[in-house]
Parts: structure tokens; sequence; C-alpha cells
């Protein structure tokens, strides 16, 4: 028994060992896709377009995309309309329905509502924007598309651009693709601040846009992040790499990027529906902003990102525990950095303020430089000693070579015994007991700090 019991405990603790390493090679599971095509059925769609009608054309191709779709796995299809439900002498600024709901192999019911749909009314785009935040289940690991398919302007004062807008930031659904029927100037400029807009001015045109952006919201987009040196060569690497959505503000992918034997970065597989900024968190960190990714294809983009070291060297321990420093870029007040001794960090290459909060402070101007570590060190402190158990007030001052003093620290009010790790040079305490009657009764004294030794003073003696 005790044999078997021996060999259940190596089988669950192998099976525990083996778990981080298949959850680095274990692809997480594919998302859900669902596409609501948003179809304009006013009456402006009844005009001819070459030799037929917009809305037939609209009519047939839709169809034939629904047929495409249907064999395509986790993929859910849906349809609204707008501007069908009534008459345009009505300005029946909600008309708008779901046709079809979302359903898997959907090509069947779409077709058959095209069928029955007769366009009449007027273009409740916002509004129907907002109603299509409903149309969607709740399930926030899907992505949610929006293929909207319009020969005309918004027609009840509303805002498109900032409707989309907000539904984007909710998460509502990703950038919406806008298909714009006809050749009106006035298409780019509302609907390109909705989302991704298609100028298809002909049928041919309409056709292959269709089929462009069913294939940019199917298909694998891949990136790789080349991360080069002063000299533009990709050799740096181990940096955390975040896709920033650039609506939402918020984390879409972080990464930690990595080279391989060759010295080629990997490939990493995003969602090409979305807009980002990469952030490549260096101290300080770089961005690109707005990334130019292309659908479907694989994207290689280039930050400069050379780094050297910051080694704060601290050969023995002192009085002060753990000394820590603050770094900042030069000429900036914002604190970039603290940094405990010892210890060694990387920075961009550049000039950078080190202050080290040694009593009183080191302030230093150092420079990092690609693949090379900075040192910075400081003296051993000596110690300043009061023996003393007085009551009272005072103040203790650097004394420097012009003769001036810098305040660097206050005695403790309720006793002057102390004993103090100060760095090597001039000082001076002054102190006023609590009990004396007056300012004149203040001691001012005089004394020195050297490395590993202490000064020990007293007070009005």
């Amino acid at each position: 028994m005790r044999s078997v019991g021996l060999w259940l405990v190596c089988l669950l603790l192998g099976g525990l060992l083996a778990l981080p390493a298949a959850a680095q090679n274990q692809a997480p599971a594919p998302k859900k896709t669902r596409i609501l095509f948003l179809l304009d059925a006013s009456g402006s769609m009844q005009a001819k377009w070459e030799n037929s009608q917009r809305w037939d054309v609209a009519k047939r191709m839709l169809a034939r995309m629904a047929d495409s779709l249907d064999s395509y796995a986790n993929l859910e299809i849906a349809l609204r309309a707008y501007g069908h439900l009534s008459p345009a002498n009505l300005k029946n600024c909600k008309d708008t329905k779901l046709e079809v709901p979302f359903a898997a192999h959907n090509a069947g019911n779409i077709k058959k509502r095209l069928q029955v749909i007769t366009p009449k009314g007027n273009t409740p785009i916002t509004y129907s924007l907002e109603q299509s935040a409903n149309d969607f289940p709740q399930d926030p690991n899907a992505r949610n598309v929006i293929i909207i398919i319009t020969d005309g302007l918004e027609s009840c004062g509303g805002d498109p651009c900032a409707t989309s807008q907000a539904l984007q930031k909710k998460r509502v659904f990703l950038k919406p693709f806008i298909i714009g029927l006809g050749d009106d100037p006035g298409y780019a400029q509302q609907f390109g601040c909705m989302g991704q807009y298609y100028n298809a001015s002909d049928i041919k045109t309409f056709q292959q846009v269709l089929d462009n952006v069913i294939s940019i919201a199917l298909k694998k987009t891949t990136v790789s992040v080349e991360l080069t040196d002063e000299a533009g060569r990709p050799v740096e690497t181990n940096v955390n790499l975040t896709f920033m959505n650039s609506v939402t503000g918020q984390p879409e992918y972080n990464f930690v990027h990595y080279l391989d034997a060759s010295g080629k970065p990997d490939m990493l597989e995003i969602d090409a529906l979305l807009s980002y900024n990469l952030v490549v968190n260096t101290l300080p960190a770089v961005q690109l902003k707005n990334l130019n990714i292309k659908p479907g294809q694989h994207n290689v983009f280039r930050v400069k990102a050379p780094q050297g070291y910051l080694y704060l060297r601290q050969d023995a321990p002192t009085g002060y525990g753990s000394v820590t420093a603050l770094v900042r870029e030069k000429g900036e007040q914002n604190l970039l950095q603290t940094q405990r001794f010892p210890s060694q960090q990387k920075y961009l290459t550049g000039t950078y303020e080190v202050e080290l909060l040694t009593l009183p402070r080191i302030r230093k101007t150092v420079t990092i430089r690609q693949g090379q570590a900075t040192e910075v060190s400081f003296p051993p402190p000596g110690s300043l000693n009061i023996t003393q158990d007085l009551q009272g007030y005072g103040n203790l001052y650097l004394l420097k070579s012009d003769g001036s003093q810098e305040w660097i620290w206050n005695l403790p009010e309720g006793s002057s015994k102390i004993s103090l790790p100060l760095q090597p040079g001039r000082y001076r305490v002054v102190y006023r007991v609590k009990s004396a009657k007056g300012s004149r009764f203040t001691d001012v004294k005089n004394f020195s700090i050297q490395s590993n030794l202490t000064t020990t003073i007293k007070l009005f003696n």
C-alpha cells in the first residue's frame, strides 16, 4: 500500500510541475466573432445604380456574402435595417429594427428577410447605432463587429461619430466598417470618424470592398516589434510591450519581448479590428501612436530603444540601512524611478539626475550609454553623536565651501540624544532648550564628520 501511495504522490507532483510548461504552450481558445450588418433601407436606396437599383445590388451582394459566411466556425451574423418601417414624409427618426437576431448558420434567415424589406423612409444612422448596442449578446470574450452599408448621410440630426466612439469605448463593438454606396463627397467627412470608411462608387468596387471587409474581420493578423540600438540594429529585447487601445485607453495585450536564437523577434497575433498605440515599457517608456496595421498580414514595427545600465554600488553596510536613489530625466521634475542600493537597472541611453537619499542628500548627473553600466556610489558615512538628553528645538545645517549653510534636518523635540549617520563634511547645529526664556539662549556649534568615524558634541559647553 505504501508503494501505491508513493506512486500517487509522485504522479500528482509530476502533474503539478508540468502545469507551467503546459500553460506556456497552450493556445487561447478562439473567440467567437459576431457580425451585425446594419443596412440602409431608406427611400434613396431605390435610386438607379448602373443597370440596377442600389437596393437590389445591396440585397444581392449581402445575400451572397451571408451564404459564404455560413461555413465559418465560431461565427454568428445578424441583420438590422433602418428606414424601411415608415414613409419618408413621416420623418420617423426611430425607424430601425433588428430583423434577424444573431445565430450560427444564419444565411437562410437573412436572405428571407431581405426579400420582404422595402426601402421607403429616412436615414436615422445614429439612433440605429444606439439600438444596435442591444443586439449583441452579453459576452465579454466575443468580437463584436458592425458593417454599415448606406447610401446617405444622417438625416435626423444625430451625431453618429460621437455615438460610435462612445460605444467603442464601452466595448459594445469594435471599430465599425462603413461602406458608402455612390460618390457623395460628404461620406468621408461624416463616416471617417466613425470607423473604417470605404467608398464604393460603383458596383464592382462595392463587391470588392465587401469581400475585403469580411476578410479583414476574419483573417489572422500578426505583428513583430524590432527594438533597435543606436546603430539601428534590432538587438534590444526582454522588455514589456503593451498594445493600448487608442479609443478606450485600456491595454489590450501585454507581451515580454523575445528574440529567437537567430536574433529575430517572434510573431504576435493581435486583433486588427482595434486601433492601437504601442508602448515599449523601457525607462522611460517609448510610444508609437496609431499603429498602421495591415489586417490579414504580418506587420513589422521598429522602435528605437537603446539601453544601458545604472549601477548603484554599495561596498559595505552603512548606518543608513537601505539607501534609495531617486532618478529623473535631466530637466524633468517628475520622478521616473526609485532604485535601491545595491542594484543594477536598465534605462534608455541619455542623461539623468540621480538623487541619493543619504543625509545630506547627494545629487549627481549621470549619462547612460548603450550597453554600458554607469556606476554611482557614495562615501561611507560617519556618525554624529549627541549624548545629552535635552528637550528643545534644533536644526542641522551643511556648511558649504562658500560659507553658506543649507538646512538638512530637524533634531527631535523630545530628546536631543541622537546617533545620526552623516556624509563626510562640515556641519552646524543650532539649538535652544525648551525651558530657555529667550532666543539669545540659542547654542550654535560647528563640527566635522569623517567616514567611518564618530563625532561627539556637547550642547551648551
